[in-house]
């Protein structure tokens, strides 16, 4: 497990959010160097981030924001999920914690 998916999965578990809504699109386990999240559609074009990359997330009553691929001076990226509740914005982080949860589990069977 990277140290960012083992960031995110302490990050995501501290919150102790109660699980929410199915992903539309699961994870596929034993995968945390690329762990897919499917975001809403945005005119057409279905995109996709990489949880193993996400640095943190904001909750908002009006919309989630998940930043990731940051580097030096600012080059990070954001996707904006809008909500129409904190409730609402609750359930995405519960999706994105069971999708991590998934991507950290071993196919083998093995403990990573």
């Amino acid at each position: 497990m990277t140290t960012a998916m083992r960031y995110l999965a302490a990050l995501l578990a501290a919150l102790a959010l109660p699980a929410g809504a199915a992903d539309s699109q699961p994870a596929a386990a034993g995968s945390t160097a690329f762990c897919l999240f499917a975001l809403p559609p945005d005119n057409a074009t279905q995109r996709l981030i990489n949880l193993g990359i996400v640095q943190y997330v904001d909750l908002r009553a009006d919309e989630v924001r998940i930043y990731f691929g940051g580097g030096n001076l600012g080059s990070g990226h954001e996707a904006r999920i809008p909500v129409r509740s904190r409730d609402e914005a609750d359930a995405v982080l519960a999706r994105l914690r069971t999708a991590a949860a998934r991507c950290a589990q071993s196919t083998t069977g093995a403990t990573p």
